[in-house]
């Protein structure tokens, strides 16, 4: 894609305003915390330190808006304290340029590598570099700085406070996520009637997993409905894959195929139904056309082998999940035993430290994110003090805030943030220019441009941007800045900031482009484990221990997929020439490994019993599914001639479950080969 194309791309992405779900109680909760900190500041202080208390809150509130399955008053608590030191120690530092550049520089390195942590930290984390800049433009003492943190500690305290005194659907964020992957189940079987080679998207199924890691204590009060149902969703998915499949399952066509359907829609319906109680909180309610289309019909069930086995367990996998639904019955220590369990703060922090550590490498993006981020707030704030505008520390902010590991959001962030904050500073201007209104009514309006940021939050950043500016422009009047010097000085210093952050980006990238094969070949390298895994259940059906491994592999697997998806997005929005790796390479790379993985699903669907006899072939055909992933991982990765050479292993055997897995695994590995194989001559897309 040429530059040309990624910055249109860039705009319209920035500007499109997007449909979200919209929560009215928690931006009403949010809001009330930043005014309770405002209103308390100004009957026992002044209307400046009312504004500097502000941004606890605010940010705090911000906090407990993303997406994390933390506990949402530990996240207010969290962002309240990171951002208590974060003033603190810019205050001592604030009356020296040096000391406080060299202090932002290295605050601003620690907060870029928090993105090794996910999103939601890299989010909180750069909100404490802009309230650093930001409160530190009010000078004060030592001991006054100690009140501004303190007092900035209080807002994130409020907002803790009120989200549990007042709390709003309890376990909603968990229930929408296992909802969620009972939703998706359900739209494979329905896809499945019509494709019976149709591929599963897993995204779900791994939001879902992470909605169910909770502590000790949520294990114990969380609701009976979000305690199993997942682990049956997840048994469900190969079941319907080996019902369908024309070579394993119902014929393609004749009544096989017809019942075959018919069960693939009540299952649909079915899955639906326990969605929708996950999701209310009530029993499943199933209509009998929906009871009819599972039960045996009365002449007898058209399936046979593999296929009437796979409708057996359908059926009772079916009533496992609406009684997993309608809330099993368990003791809760047997809940927390069987929960998986998030690691607590002091057990979080060597993972976070190793989290880190993964990322301190050269090419790494989070790496790359730091030090772009901790160049470009050191430069925005020494430009924005050199410059003869007041307020110069937005400048540093608006780069701060626009600035994001990848290409695409980066730019996309900062037409947004243009576009936003010029249209939110027109409108408070006017509203300032043409109302004056007084200091309590400033502080009213600030609260609600915020509670409407809070309700747009998840619409786009452009609208995010616009309540933002209007905020600061109340706030501001509040304590008596003129409106005209809060709009001309902002534009100017958001463009600035925008554009340094887009310079940024440009001088020093981290693009995925080049990185495509590597993710390609640790996606092959983990299907083939997750393949091979399967089939050793065969060889080995008594020893319990492999069928932890298939599960640990399973997860893998998903892990690297969504990795790769990821990148090809990203890359997609680069304008980069493609090293090896067309986009039509890429797709059918996917397509490959989607048909790969479904092989070792099928056999995932009809694991042996433990007394079942060995099956000697699956030995073979599992090491060498492991040997021709790892060699054709290594000829990706340093782009020499790839070359499947799994033979016929697996493919000669009376067992017809192995015999169809082999069969797509091998015609995965050779259209694995000719997507890699194609010409890679770099070609600049038009």
């Amino acid at each position: 894609m040429t530059w040309q194309r990624s910055l249109r791309e860039a705009v319209r992405s920035g500007l499109s305003v997007e449909r979200a779900q919209l929560e009215p109680l928690a931006a009403l909760r949010g809001a009330a915390g930043v005014a309770v900190v405002i209103a308390l500041a100004l009957w026992l202080t002044t209307p400046a330190f009312a504004a500097s208390c502000a941004f606890g809150a605010f940010a705090a509130g911000i906090a407990t808006f993303q997406r994390s399955w933390r506990p949402r008053p530990v996240l207010a608590l969290t962002a309240g304290g990171g951002l208590a030191v974060s003033t603190f120690l810019g205050y001592l530092a604030a009356g020296r340029t040096g000391a406080f550049v060299a202090l932002l520089a290295l605050w601003s390195l620690g907060a870029g590598t928090a993105w090794a942590l996910g999103p939601t930290s890299g989010v909180v984390a750069a909100l404490t570099v802009t309230v650093m800049l930001v409160v530190v433009t009010l000078p004060t003492s030592v001991l006054g700085a100690l009140g501004h943190a303190g007092v900035i500690a209080f807002g994130g305290l409020v907002q803790a406070a009120l989200i549990v005194l007042f709390p709003i659907r309890r376990w909603g964020a968990q229930r929408d996520a296992l909802a969620e992957a009972f939703a998706t189940v359900a739209d494979y079987a329905r896809r499945l009637r019509h494709d019976p080679m149709a591929p599963f998207e897993p995204e779900p199924m791994m939001t879902a997993r992470s909605a169910a890691a909770v502590t000790p204590r949520q294990a114990r009060r969380r609701p009976a409905q979000l305690r199993g149902g997942r682990a049956v969703a997840e048994r469900i998915r190969p079941v319907l894959a080996s019902l369908a499949d024309p070579a394993l399952g119902a014929a393609s066509e004749g009544p096989e195929r017809d019942r075959a359907r018919q069960l693939l829609g009540g299952a649909a319906e079915v899955l639906d139904a326990v969605a929708h109680a996950i999701r209310t909180g009530r029993p499943v309610r199933l209509s009998s056309r929906t009871a009819a289309a599972l039960e045996e019909p009365e002449g007898g069930s058209p399936l046979t082998g593999p296929a009437r086995r796979a409708a057996g367990r359908l059926t009772a996998l079916l009533e496992e999940a609406v009684e997993e639904a309608n809330g099993p019955s368990a003791a809760d220590q047997a809940a927390v035993q069987g929960a998986l369990l998030r690691p607590t703060v002091p057990k979080l922090l060597p993972l976070a430290v190793r989290a880190v550590r993964r990322e301190m490498r050269w090419d790494s993006p989070v790496l790359r994110h730091a030090i772009r981020l901790s160049v470009v707030a050191s430069l925005g704030y020494l430009l924005g003090r050199a410059l003869p505008l007041g307020h110069g520390y937005w400048a540093p902010v608006t780069s701060t805030m626009v600035l994001r590991p990848d290409f695409s959001q980066t730019y996309a962030r900062g037409v947004a943030r243009f576009a936003g904050t010029l249209a939110g500073l027109v409108v408070a201007g006017a509203v300032m220019r043409f109302a004056a209104p007084g200091p309590l009514v400033c502080a009213g309006l600030a609260v609600c441009c915020l509670g409407l940021m809070y309700l747009l939050l998840r619409t786009g950043y452009a609208v995010t941007s616009a309540c933002i500016a209007a905020y600061v422009v109340f706030l501001l009047g509040m304590i008596g800045v003129g409106w005209h010097e809060a709009v001309t000085d902002r534009v100017l210093l958001t463009l600035i900031g925008g554009a340094l952050a887009m310079a940024a980006y440009a001088v020093f990238p981290a693009w995925e482009t080049p990185r495509l094969r590597e993710r390609l070949a640790d996606w092959l390298e983990v299907t083939g484990r997750y393949t091979a895994e399967v089939a050793a259940c065969y060889a080995h059906p008594a020893d319990r221990r492999r069928h932890r491994r298939v599960r640990e592999a399973l997860l893998d697997f998903r892990s690297a997929r969504l990795a790769w998806d990821q990148a090809v997005g990203r890359a997609r929005a680069e304008p980069v020439r493609h090293r090896g790796l067309s986009p039509r390479a890429s797709e059918l790379a996917k397509d490959a490994l989607t048909l790969m993985a479904r092989g070792g699903m099928l056999l995932e669907a009809h694991l042996p019993p433990r007394d079942a006899p060995p099956l000697p072939e699956a030995d073979a055909f599992a090491e060498a599914v492991r040997s021709t992933a790892a060699s054709m991982s290594a000829a990706i990765r340093q782009r020499e001639p790839v070359q499947a050479q799994l033979g016929s292993a697996g493919q000669r055997t009376a067992d017809p479950v192995l015999a169809r897995a082999a069969e797509l695994v091998t015609e995965a590995l050779e259209d694995l080969a000719h997507a890699v194989r194609a010409p890679s001559t770099a070609v600049r897309e038009k």
